[in-house]
């Protein structure tokens, strides 16, 4: 990989998602694989807590070289959950090194994309008629109006749309029935029973937390503001 991990960073920072998805199936050998729900969330996890995307796929190849490294290797390797330690080995030692010198974000999507990609998401939260989303579809708009200025500053848009998706899933948590949510903690703990001794008490709140965050939009059928859902 040629260029620091500033200009990495910086090339593929929209795209941490599929970035990640792609070597995560490139290091397993199935490019048809799907990840699961806990893999998306844990995906969302480490970009929300800032991990560098190169610090995450060093993680994968390092972690994947240690599982064939093994004299016995029976069982495959499936979820991101399994690359856990590794990603954060490896985020520890960037975070180690010298900085590299900030440089603008590039975004893969042009102006019209963003703006596009900010109506649509206004006019969805519309449909829902409900005076909580109405508030948040009005920011959202005020954003639109100003999106030729927002998009000289990407990651500061970003911030503020991440905000807004807070406010929008504490308006739709506070109408989930118990039972959903109860189901969904199940679905949860299913998924994540494997890989529980393989991670933090810290690691597994913050999981938890996107996992149900993810449930929860998916279920309410509300859209997704950030940037990293921008297609």
């Amino acid at each position: 990989m040629s260029g620091s991990d500033q200009d990495f960073w910086g090339l593929n920072y929209f795209n941490y998602f599929t970035e990640v998805e792609e070597h995560f199936q490139k290091a397993r050998g199935t490019a048809l694989f799907l990840l699961s729900p806990l893999d998306w969330a844990l995906i969302e996890a480490w970009k929300n807590a800032g991990i560098p995307l190169e610090a995450v796929l060093r993680g994968i190849d390092s972690a994947f070289e240690k599982w064939r490294s093994r004299k016995s290797r029976i069982q495959m390797v499936n979820s991101l959950a399994y690359c856990v330690q590794a990603v954060l080995t490896e985020a520890q030692v960037m975070a180690g090194a010298a900085p590299a010198t900030r440089k603008p974000v590039e975004a893969p999507f042009d102006i019209e994309e963003l703006k596009d990609f900010l109506s649509m998401n206004v006019l969805d939260l519309r449909k829902r008629d409900a005076p909580a989303y109405e508030a948040v579809a009005k920011t959202l708009e005020k954003i639109l109006e100003e999106a030729d200025s927002h998009y000289k500053d990407l990651e500061s848009l970003e911030q503020r749309l991440t905000a807004l998706e807070e406010k929008m899933i504490a308006v739709a948590r506070a109408q989930q029935s118990d039972d959903d949510l109860l189901r969904a903690r199940k679905e949860l703990d299913s998924e994540l029973r494997p890989y529980r001794n393989k991670m933090t008490a810290e690691q597994l709140t913050m999981l938890e937390k996107q996992y149900l965050d993810r449930k929860l939009l998916e279920s309410a059928g509300l859209p997704r503001l950030s940037l990293f859902y921008l297609r």
